[in-house]
C-alpha cells in the first residue's frame, strides 16, 4: 500500500534468504525514475525497468498492446533519476522488453543497464511459435503445456539456447570493439556513445528532441558512480535473530529442544525469521520436531513477527504485535497475549487489539493464537494454517 510496505517486504525477503538479492520490478512509465529512487532507499538490491513491448503469451491483449512504455524511456529516467540523488551506486539495473539483439544490449548498458532479460527470443529458439496459448495448456509446439501429447512435439534443444547467446555475445563485442570499450562494464551508463541516426528521421519524426534520453548520467552529478559499487545495508547483524540462532546452536545442529527468552521492542522486525531460514537450509521443509525451539519474548513486537516461521518453531509474545505478525506463516506457531500485569488490572483481551493489520497472509501451514482482536484483512490468503482471534477488522 505503500513504498514503507515494500520497504518492510524487501526487509523481511532479505531475513528470509541473507545471501540473496531482492529484485523490485518497475513497469517503463513516465515518473518511474522517482519510484526506482524510493526503491532504492528500501533497500531493494535489484531493479527491473520493464519495458512495455514484451509480455508473456498469457497477458491480455489490450495490456500487450496499451501498457508501459518503451524500455528505454524508462531506463533512462531510472538511471538519471538515481545517479542524481547519489543511489546508483546501491542497486543493481536491468531492463527487459523485447529485448533480442546485439544492438539492443549496447543502447541497454549505454543508458545505464547492468544486466539484460530475454524471453521472447530464446523461446522462439526452442520452437515458440507465439500462439499467445501459454495459459490454456494448449501449447502447439509442447512448450506451455503438461498435455503429455502435446510435450512431444517439443523439439527444442538446451543447445539452440547456448548458441543463440554464443552469437548474440558475439555481436556485443564486435559493437564493443568499434565503441573502443574493453568490458561491458565500460558501456554502462555511457550514454554520451549515443546518438540520432539522421538517416532515419521522417516528416513525422525529425521534431523529436531526444536530448533528455541521451543525457550523460556523469554531467547530472559528476561524483556519483555510474553503476552498483556498494551493498546495501540491511543491518542484519543487530538483528535480534543472531543472537537467537547463536542460543538456539543446539537445536539446530542436534536437534536438542531449547527454551528461549528476550525482551523485544517495535524495533526488532522479522524475528524468527532468519532462524527459519538456517532450519530450512539444512532439514528443508519438514524442519524440526514441534517446539523444538520455543522462544518467549516481553514487550512489543515489530512487524512481521515470525515471517515464514518453520515447522519446530515456537514464539509466545507477552504483550502486543505489530502488523504482519505470522505473514507466509510455514508449519511455526505463534502465541500473542496480554501481559499479566495488564490482566490483573482489568484489561479486557476480548475488547482490544493486540496484533495489527494483514496477520497470516499467505501462511500455509502452522498455528496462532491471539488472545485479543486483530486488525483489518486478517488472514488474507491463508491457504492452511489454523488461527484463534478474539474478532478481527474488516476484510478479515
Amino acid at each position: 500500500y505503500s513504498i514503507e510496505d515494500l520497504a518492510q517486504l524487501i526487509h523481511d525477503l532479505k531475513n528470509a534468504q541473507p545471501t540473496g538479492e531482492v529484485s523490485v520490478k518497475l513497469v517503463s512509465e513516465v515518473g518511474v525514475g522517482v519510484v526506482a529512487a524510493g526503491v532504492a532507499k528500501a533497500k531493494a538490491d535489484h531493479i527491473t525497468i520493464s519495458g512495455g513491448d514484451g509480455g508473456t503469451g498469457a497477458a491480455a491483449w489490450t495490456g500487450i498492446k496499451g501498457a508501459g512504455l518503451p524500455w528505454e524511456l524508462g531506463l533512462a529516467e531510472a538511471q538519471q533519476t538515481l545517479v542524481i540523488n547519489n543511489l546508483r551506486d546501491r542497486v543493481r539495473l536491468q531492463t527487459d522488453g523485447q529485448i533480442k539483439t546485439g544492438r539492443d544490449v549496447v543502447i541497454a548498458a549505454c543508458l545505464g543497464a547492468e544486466e539484460f532479460g530475454f524471453a521472447t527470443a530464446p523461446l522462439i529458439t526452442l520452437g515458440c511459435i507465439m500462439m499467445r496459448k501459454c495459459h490454456l495448456n494448449t501449447c502447439p509446439v509442447g512448450i506451455a503445456t503438461q498435455d503429455p501429447l502435446l510435450r512431444k512435439k517439443f523439439s527444442g534443444k538446451p543447445e539452440y539456447v547456448i548458441n543463440f547467446f554464443f552469437l548474440l555475445a558475439e555481436e556485443v563485442r564486435e559493437y564493443m570493439a568499434e565503441l573502443g570499450v574493453r568490458s561491458l562494464d565500460e558501456l554502462v551508463g555511457r550514454a554520451d556513445l549515443l546518438e540520432v541516426d539522421q538517416q532515419v528521421l521522417h516528416e513525422k519524426n525529425k521534431g523529436l528532441d531526444l536530448s533528455g534520453l541521451l543525457t550523460t548520467s556523469y554531467e547530472l552529478n559528476p561524483k556519483s558512480p555510474l553503476k552498483k559499487t556498494t551493498q546495501q545495508n540491511h543491518m542484519l547483524e543487530s538483528a535480534l535473530d543472531q543472537q537467537i540462532i547463536a542460543d538456539a546452536r543446539p537445536a539446530l545442529e542436534e536437534g536438542v529442544p531449547v527454551t528461549l527468552e528476550y525482551p523485544v521492542t517495535n524495533l526488532n522486525r522479522t524475528v524468527g525469521t532468519m532462524l527459519s531460514y538456517h532450519i530450512s537450509k539444512k532439514y528443508g521443509a519438514a524442519g524440526l520436531p514441534e517446539d523444538t525451539i520455543q522462544i518467549k519474548l516481553h514487550g512489543h513486537g515489530g512487524q512481521s513477527l515470525g515471517f515464514a516461521l518453520a515447522k519446530g518453531v515456537r514464539i509466545e509474545v507477552e504483550g502486543d504485535s505489530n502488523d504482519y505478525v505470522g505473514k507466509s506463516l510455514s508449519g511455526g506457531c505463534i502465541a500473542v497475549y496480554p501481559e499479566r500485569e495488564a490482566l490483573a488490572g482489568g484489561f479486557v483481551a476480548e475488547e482490544n487489539v493486540i496484533v495489527g493489520n494483514v496477520c497470516l497472509y499467505g501462511a500455509t501451514s502452522g498455528r496462532a493464537f491471539f488472545r485479543g482482536k486483530a486488525g483489518e484483512r486478517f488472514a488474507v490468503r491463508n491457504s492452511g494454517a489454523i488461527a484463534v482471534v478474539e474478532g478481527c477488522g474488516d476484510h478479515g
